[in-house]
């Protein structure tokens, strides 16, 4: 896990090494293991490394192969890479280290562009070649690691976070009115390519970007699974839980693989016990888990303890609880927003990164529960979607998921900020109306699986945790697993209140108590409440001269929403006041006038 940075040059000047140097610098974060530089004709990489396969300095970075004449740089874990390795060993290639990101570099030898069909794991990588000055950048199946685009008529850099984009300077810098738009629906998510930047994108999912010398290049989609039925397996629940269940078993397996101890947040919900359970089950010894807890604020329970203290006890894992006071969260909450690389509204982001300085002082890599819900249709929204026609399901999913309509969106911002027509809802219908999906169901799972969850709680998850060098691993999100998923019956998820064939491996592997409990969350009531402290800093940041010179929002809208801050909800209940300020304040806090 890393940080990578780079720019690519055709218009035949050097590479700003000094940029490039900013930019790596601003990854400090998300690799503080070693430091790494590399530039060639119109090419120049940059690295931050945090050490977790190969902690020799054989596996720095930027790695070059002479013989090949490739040097890549990569962020992530290729969890087959030595499965890969004996096969590539057997086909003539031969190694200097022990790295993954040196079977990447041989496995792009062998299959060129190809490669990311054979590699299992979260990756995104850039593999420039010496003597074409092609360079290939490559992200993995489910948007897990991030990367960051900004162009013009002479260059391209990337990133690994918009910030250290943003470092290495000339970005435009203004606000995408269709990203504010989609930011407004989906509860701050902005699905790739866009970000609210106008002039950053991302790379999306499962894509390779080939770029040649001159600049032209080509966009590869090189995986989508199928929300169709596979009629070997049928709709046999028992024949479905198996197949989940020992789906599930090989990819907690594979996110074990490091040369660094591995550990869990352990929330004590259904999914991150099953991963506890299922690593028990593989002999795993004295794991370690980690738990976190807020004050109660409002009435509202700040922790989940007693389920997590439960799963703790029944496998005897090392377990660490923090308890946060409602004190601590102001300064937390600006820490939590400094390393966001895009606003998000989910207050579950502060929890993620208290939680996470504190698991990086134990161990450097952790498995979590992230992505079940999306995979196996645990919310609540998604009955009311399966109920609706094939032929309604995107005005359904409108209804139940989207924050408001765009008549009243429009009515919080300025008219220059404004968006002629309803650019979220026209995303909604031509995901939704795509092939490949069976059902209204399927449609969902599939628009919410592989264009929102990437930029909300994959992104959150990163962000959060590679802010203190701490990896994050997402068994749930392996691919594998999400193909399985993707093709069970409807029923099989819905019934049991969602995710009902995980609920069924839950009870033969997890001790009473935890399958059937009340579904939770990652709770921080003093955010999501707007405590005093927390509404004192959205005032400061609303009332500031740069947002009012920004202007995007109607100011008399914003009055409103300070006048009453409880009383104005987007549809699912969350504070329309704290959507609003969190991209004011995420835009102050990282510069941007």
């Amino acid at each position: 896990m890393c940080g990578l940075s780079g720019e690519l040059r055709w218009d035949g000047g050097r590479p700003d090494l000094a940029a490039v140097e900013r930019m790596t610098d601003a990854l400090e974060r998300r690799g503080p293991d070693g430091r790494g530089a590399w530039s060639q004709g119109a090419v120049a990489l940059g690295h931050r490394r945090l050490k977790i396969i190969d902690l020799s300095e054989r596996g720095g970075q930027p790695m070059t192969d002479p013989h090949l004449g490739l040097t890549a740089v990569f962020n992530g874990c290729v969890y087959n890479h030595r499965e890969l390795r004996v096969r590539l060993e057997g086909m003539g290639h031969r190694f200097f280290s022990e790295s993954d990101t040196e079977v990447l570099l041989k496995a792009y030898a062998q299959w060129g562009r190809r490669c990311v069909d054979f590699l299992v794991g979260m990756f995104a990588f850039v593999v420039a070649e010496h003597r074409t000055g092609r360079v290939v950048l490559a992200r993995d199946r489910l948007g897990i690691k991030p990367l960051y685009v900004t162009e013009d008529t002479d260059r391209l850099r990337f990133a690994s976070s918009l910030p250290a984009l943003l470092a290495g300077g000339g970005v435009d810098t203004s606000v995408d009115p269709l990203a504010l738009h989609h930011y407004l629906s989906w509860h701050g998510t902005v699905p790739a390519p866009r970000t609210v930047l106008a002039g950053v994108r991302k790379l999306p999912p499962a894509t390779v970007r080939v770029i040649e010398s001159d600049g032209s290049h080509e966009d590869h989609c090189y995986w989508q699974p199928s929300y169709t039925r596979r009629p070997e397996l049928g709709e046999d629940p028992a024949l479905w839980r198996e197949a989940v269940h020992d789906a599930l078993r090989t990819a907690v397996r594979r996110r074990t693989v490091a040369d660094v101890p591995v550990g869990v947040l352990l929330s004590g919900g259904l999914d991150s016990s099953l991963i506890v359970a299922l690593l028990a089950e593989q002999g795993q010894d004295g794991l370690a888990t980690f738990a976190m807890g807020f004050e109660a604020e409002n009435g509202e329970d700040g922790d989940e303890f007693p389920y997590s203290d439960l799963v703790s006890r029944h496998f005897a894992t090392e377990h660490h609880r923090y308890r946060v006071s409602s004190d601590r969260l102001p300064a937390a909450l600006r820490a939590a927003i400094g390393a966001m690389s895009e606003p998000m509204v989910s207050h579950d982001a502060v929890a993620f990164h208290m939680l996470s300085e504190q698991v990086a002082n134990e161990v450097k890599v952790v498995l979590c529960g992230q992505g079940a819900d999306e995979v196996f249709a645990g919310y609540h929204w998604y009955p009311p979607i399966a109920s609706a026609s094939r032929q309604h399901a995107a005005d359904a999913y409108a209804d139940v998921y989207t924050d408001r309509s765009h008549d009243r969106l429009t009515g919080m911002l300025h008219p220059d900020a404004a968006p002629a027509h309803d650019a979220s809802m026209a995303f909604v219908r031509s995901h939704m109306g795509a092939p490949g999906a069976e059902t209204s169901l399927d449609a969902a799972l599939r628009m919410d699986i592989h264009a929102l969850m990437p930029d909300d709680p994959v992104k959150r998850l990163d962000n959060m945790t590679m802010a203190w060098g701490l990896e994050a691993r997402v068994p749930f999100l392996d691919h594998e697993l999400v193909e399985l998923a993707a093709a069970c019956p409807p029923e099989l998820k819905l019934a049991h209140g969602g995710k009902a064939v995980l609920k069924d491996i839950g009870r033969k592997v997890l001790p009473p108590g935890v399958v059937d409990r009340p579904k939770g969350y990652f709770p921080v009531p003093a955010v999501r409440n707007l405590a005093a402290p927390v509404l004192e800093h959205v005032r400061e940041a609303l009332a500031a001269p740069e947002a009012r010179r920004r202007g995007i929002f109607d100011q008399a809208y914003v009055a409103d929403l300070l006048a009453a801050p409880g009383r104005h909800r987007a549809r699912r209940g969350a504070s329309t006041l704290w959507q609003v300020a969190s991209l004011e304040i995420w835009l102050q806090a990282h510069g941007i006038h």
